[in-house]
């Protein structure tokens, strides 16, 4: 069964921040299909009581249609429905997105999906990101910790131009981290190393370093993470993305140096 479309709203957050809620999930209804809902669980592992079956092409087509909405973001958030959440993340403001709104969205996940797409989305774009990724390192439900490096993944992969000491300092949560059984932590922490594996030369030389002790380990979760990062940094595509990124690091640093010199 495949619910009837309706077409994009101009704009559904005009009416009253209860009506603006509304509308946003009921065109979120409007746009689900039993058959995607039902395959969230089979097909993707999101495991989930309120969910429309709208994809996330949809979600983001509403999102645009909306435009940054702190206030809704919360309300929406606050639904509990699936799409809802994921449109949150989108319509949220990062410069009004606090420390404890994180913490409270980040005990509120129920999936790898929720997770993964505010910490992708939003989560990353705060100035609160690399703290959090310490703070919820140390938490133990499932998707709380695997928060944590969903969010070290994001930021290595949209931190262009920042230092690579920060993320340094951070590597020893993944060695710690890489211990844990549970597949979606072993799996954030896998791709927390793969994307600073990528990130640049020293950060490459430091990861392969790590993954090659945790691929000799005798913690079957370690040898499967160190075997899967080795596998994804080594390549030679890697290696000329790092080289090209790290060119590109040197011409921005040196062209903020000149520009200073002028002033």
């Amino acid at each position: 069964m495949i619910l009837a479309k309706k077409a994009l709203p101009k704009n559904v957050t005009t009416a009253g921040r209860v009506a603006d809620v509304k509308a946003a999930l009921d065109w979120l209804k409007a746009h689900g299909t039993v058959r995607y809902r039902d395959q969230l669980a089979t097909r993707f592992a999101i495991h989930t009581d309120k969910a429309f079956g709208t994809t996330m092409v949809d979600v983001k087509k509403l999102a645009k249609t909306i435009g940054k909405d702190h206030e809704l973001a919360e309300v929406l958030w606050k639904t509990g429905w699936h799409e809802a959440k994921a449109l949150a993340t989108f319509v949220a403001d990062p410069n009004l997105t606090t420390p404890a709104l994180m913490d409270a969205w980040c005990a509120d996940f129920s999936n790898w999906a929720d997770c993964d797409t505010a910490c992708f989305v939003l989560f990353d774009k705060t100035q609160h990101a690399l703290a959090k990724v310490k703070q919820w390192a140390k938490r133990e439900p499932e998707f709380e910790r695997r928060a944590a490096f969903a969010l070290l993944a994001s930021c290595a992969l949209h931190d262009k131009k920042g230092p690579d000491e920060p993320y340094i300092a951070l590597l020893p949560l993944c060695e710690r981290a890489a211990s844990d059984e549970r597949n979606f932590v072993k799996k954030a922490v896998s791709w927390a190393l793969r994307s600073l594996g990528g990130r640049s030369a020293v950060l490459n030389g430091h990861v392969v370093a790590l993954s090659t002790r945790l691929a000799a380990s005798g913690v079957s979760s370690e040898r499967w993470i160190g075997r899967d990062v080795l596998r994804d940094i080594t390549r030679p595509l890697i290696a000329t993305r790092v080289k090209k990124r790290d060119l590109r690091r040197k011409a921005v640093v040196a062209k903020a140096k000149a520009k200073a010199e002028r002033q």
